[in-house]
């Protein structure tokens, strides 16, 4: 017994000895960068995406399969998101989908902490052990409230409109607008979309708003969006939108709220 317990600790020794073993000079080891500051409250809310890339760049670097495993080409199929007008090109990854294509870059402004808001490096799972901290996060884990606010249901029930979009998108035109140009006006003025274009160039195609707003969705429901106020928006508020919120979440705040 006495001989495994050496062995064990011998073992647990050179693990240990292996992990943290001097970087190159200039350079953080694997461990010290996992428990740098920026990985946690409050230094990630103020990381730019360059801090992040310079440890990630690799997510920006890897491109989609020319082939499937299969052996189907990229370049003679059409991924779900390239199903809607307002994607152009070839297929590409998740993050550089949200990051650096064209569209992106047109009606987004996502930052890699838009959705990436921290994690306990010891634990895949928080509050795994007495001493977990409840704010952080899953390793990697993203709230999934964040990726429901582009990518949930069309709420028809809820707008009054007939059915899924569709299905009676004609009758109003094909375009959102026909309603929302007086309706809920003070929207998008959150600090990862940007607002200005996304209302350009909805008046030129109407899946610029059905494209977040039902034609790429994700989930079963719909986000509930705050409330916010609106000129010649009066006092009276639907059932459904009276336990809504009249305010962004205050991360995702601008200057123009």
């Amino acid at each position: 017994m006495r001989f495994g317990y050496r062995i064990g600790i011998g073992v647990l020794a050179f693990c240990l000895a292996f992990n943290l073993q001097a970087a190159p000079e200039g350079e953080q080891s694997y461990q010290a960068a996992r428990w740098d500051p920026i990985h946690f409250k409050p230094a990630i809310d103020q990381a730019t995406d360059d801090q992040c890339l310079a440890c990630h760049q690799e997510i920006i670097d890897r491109r989609v399969l020319e082939a499937s495993p299969a052996g189907v080409p990229a370049s003679e199929t059409l991924a779900w998101y390239q199903t809607l007008d307002t994607y152009q090109g070839e297929q590409e990854t998740f993050h550089r989908r949200h990051l650096v294509t064209p569209y992106a870059n047109q009606v987004m402004d996502l930052k890699c902490n838009t959705c990436h808001q921290g994690n306990d490096p010891r634990e895949e799972t928080a509050n795994s052990s007495a001493t977990g901290d409840g704010v952080l996060t899953q390793r990697k884990h993203v709230d999934p409230m964040i990726c429901l606010m582009c990518h949930g249901q069309f709420p028809s029930q809820l707008m009054g409109v007939p059915g899924p979009w569709l299905e009676n998108a004609t009758i109003f035109g094909n375009s959102c607008l026909t309603c929302h140009a007086a309706i809920r006006t003070n929207r998008h003025q959150v600090n990862f979309l940007n607002a200005k274009n996304i209302e350009e160039t909805a008046q030129q195609d109407s899946d610029v708003c059905y494209g977040c707003h039902g034609g790429r969705a994700w989930y079963r429901i719909s986000y509930p969006y705050p409330r916010h106020s609106w000129p010649a928006g009066g006092d009276q508020v639907p059932d459904w939108a009276k336990d809504r919120p009249t305010e962004s979440n205050p991360r995702f705040r601008t200057n123009a709220q």
